[in-house]
């Protein structure tokens, strides 16, 4: 099993910056892909940036140029990050961590509790 915890949301005026992070502890070995995602009130989750095990980044049109994803292994923790800059009204939402397993050959999901993070105009 994997466990997530995310911290670093808040508010924040626009055109400003807040850096997101989430802890993964327990099976991390088995962790490949770890991703970001959001939701905002009454809209569906959307997928905001991902890192695959060998650093490869991608990430969502509406965030390219503005946020930046990493990762950082520890001896039993693997940390991602969201930094997120030139931040606008429309990326007010709940960011969630996930990170993905594989196990005999079949993947699964895990997902952190969400952090708020709040832009002000």
């Amino acid at each position: 099993q994997v466990q997530l915890v995310e911290s670093g949301g808040g508010l924040v005026q626009a055109g400003g910056s807040l850096r997101l992070s989430c802890v993964a502890s327990g099976t991390i070995f088995r962790i490949g892909t770890m991703a970001w995602y959001r939701q905002a009130p009454g809209q569906q989750r959307e997928w905001v940036a991902s890192q695959t095990k060998d650093g490869s980044t991608q990430y969502g049109d509406y965030v390219k140029g503005r946020f930046i994803i990493s990762r950082a292994k520890a001896k039993n923790t693997v940390t991602v990050y969201l930094q997120m800059n030139v931040l606008e009204p429309e990326d007010t939402a709940v960011y969630y961590c996930k990170a993905t397993t594989i196990q005999f050959g079949s993947e699964y999901d895990w997902w952190g509790q969400g952090t708020q993070v709040t832009v002000s105009s």
